[in-house]
């Protein structure tokens, strides 16, 4: 039975335990099972391949990385940890005897860029140039050729920071263009003298709901400003650390702006009782950040234009690798949802001008928001060693650095892709339902009282957030004391036939179609 088997690690598992490394989990481990057979075991963002004992019999890290590199992709943190630790004398007799060999080159390429010490072997003058990268098993980047081992050094970015985001079938080029489409779709179907309205209710909603996701409502001053941003989402120049500074200026408390970079330790945690804390995520240390950020700038802008990665894609990494870098002490959480605009907008996902309210969907589904999240933070704060004072300061005592260099997001990318999913076709279209039904249901409401604009939508939203009808409390509300009893039924019935039927969901707190002229 299975649970007789005993398994031995294979590959990158067998040598982080040779090494005695705790690198944050790769997407795949293999073992061999004793007995077993072949076996493939997947979970949400993990994959266990099961070998039979038989089949393969590894001794020694070279025949661990060559399996490694054969059948487990590119585990770029453990490789730079590992590689400039093996004996330079073994790593050339293992390249002379295979010099041709494509493993053999990219372990002496990797050594030599990883130790910067040079090996004492010619350069290679035949052969075809091998990709670092698997192009098949992950979304790689312009090739730059290393003439002296004849590879094509194809990473998203550098050997130093990059993305690793592999090529899934939730990640396919085609489904992006199919989301597009459909939004298009939608789009088309608005009728012209509702167009504009609908995109100012679009704005508004983003924005309600991203601040309710971190459980705070805006000044109405602020809110204008965070959609004055979402309107420039395109056309901004924020992928700079002015331009963040300047955008973090703009949708926090001003007591709370930041002049840079975070120069202390933060986190992101909740508060169980008085001085019992919860902690969710252990951003880098800030001696760090500052490396950690300027990589990130330049991957960031990279992916704003580049067709090498889906747009969605490209949109969580950038959100997410923000996120989890944490550079200011406030504001963190609301960038990050506005990065995923900023990238969609400049990779022209979707219809020019119209903003998608994701954040709606992320607020309606916190677990799943949370679980994506935590495919990277909870690995993270397994491998971080970390102290809070009585003051409930937090100080990083282990070196995290090497944990944020090649970010494997691509479980958070199938997430958004599910979100945007779900927002264009039924955030979007529910809300395009609400206006028609809005406008049905003011019309209708004139023929029996021309209220005034403010009393008028009130009375709509409290009729709709009561299953269509004014709760006896609010009957007495003294906006409608000018009205007949007569009068209110007559107004609830005339909202409730409007929206019978649509499945318009309700509006968020202080969003609303008058708000939205």
């Amino acid at each position: 039975m299975a649970t007789d088997r005993t398994l031995t690690p294979l590959g990158y598992a067998w040598l982080a335990r040779e090494f005695t490394l705790n690198p944050i989990p790769h997407f795949v481990e293999s073992y061999a099972a004793d007995p077993g057979t072949r076996i493939t075991e997947r979970t949400a963002d993990r994959v266990r391949e099961i070998y039979p004992h038989t089949v393969y019999r590894l001794t020694g890290p070279f025949e661990h990385l060559e399996f490694a590199l054969n059948r487990e992709g590119l585990h770029l943190q453990l490789l730079r940890a590992i590689v400039p630790r093996l004996p330079r004398s073994e790593i050339e007799a293992f390249v002379r005897a295979t010099p041709t060999g494509a493993n053999a080159r990219r372990i002496a390429y990797l050594y030599e860029a990883f130790s910067g010490e040079r090996l004492d072997l010619p350069d290679l003058t035949l052969g075809n140039y091998v990709p670092l990268a698997d192009p098949d098993l992950y979304f790689t980047g312009p090739v730059r050729r290393v003439q002296r081992w004849r590879i094509q050094q194809n990473l998203l970015h550098t050997l130093e920071f990059s993305p690793m985001l592999r090529r899934v079938p939730e990640l396919a080029p085609e489904r992006d263009a199919a989301l597009h489409a459909r939004c298009a779709e939608l789009v088309a179907q608005v009728p012209p003298e509702i167009f504009q309205r609908a995109l100012r209710y679009l704005y508004a909603k983003e924005t309600r709901t991203s601040y309710a996701i971190e459980r705070e409502t805006p000044t109405q001053q602020r809110a204008e400003r965070f959609m004055a941003l979402l309107h420039r989402a395109a056309a901004g120049e924020f992928l700079t650390q002015d331009g963040l500074v300047n955008l973090q200026h703009a949708i926090v408390d001003p007591r709370f702006a930041a002049n840079g970079w975070r120069t202390i330790q933060n986190y992101v945690g909740q508060s169980l009782a008085p001085g019992v804390e919860e902690v969710h995520l252990v951003p880098p240390r800030p001696e760090d950040i500052g490396t950690l950020m300027s990589a990130w700038l330049e991957v960031a802008r990279t992916l704003c234009q580049t067709e090498h990665v889906p747009p969605v894609t490209a949109a969580a990494w950038v959100a997410w690798a923000f996120v989890y870098l944490h550079p200011f002490e406030d504001g963190n959480g609301r960038i990050h949802r506005f990065l995923i605009h900023h990238v969609l907008a400049a990779r022209r996902f979707g219809q020019t001008g119209v903003i998608l309210p994701v954040s709606a969907v992320l607020l309606n589904r916190p677990a799943d928001y949370d679980a994506s999240l935590e495919s990277f933070s909870v690995p993270l704060k397994a491998r971080s060693d970390y102290e809070l004072d009585g003051d409930l300061r937090m100080t990083v005592t282990n070196a995290t650095l090497e944990h944020f260099r090649y970010l494997d997001l691509t479980p958070v990318a199938i997430a958004l892709h599910g979100f945007l999913a779900e927002t264009i076709e039924r955030e979007v279209p529910s809300e395009l339902r609400f206006l028609h039904a809005y406008d049905a249901a003011r019309t209708a409401m004139r023929e029996i009282v021309d209220l005034p604009e403010a009393t008028a939508n009130l009375f709509v939203r409290l009729c709709f957030h009561n299953q269509g009808r004014l709760s006896k409390t609010k009957r007495g509300h003294k906006s409608f004391e000018k009205l007949t009893e007569d009068e209110i039924d007559r107004l609830e019935s005339a909202v409730a036939a409007a929206y019978a039927g649509t499945n318009a969901l309700p509006p968020s707190a202080g969003t609303s179609p008058a708000n939205a002229d």
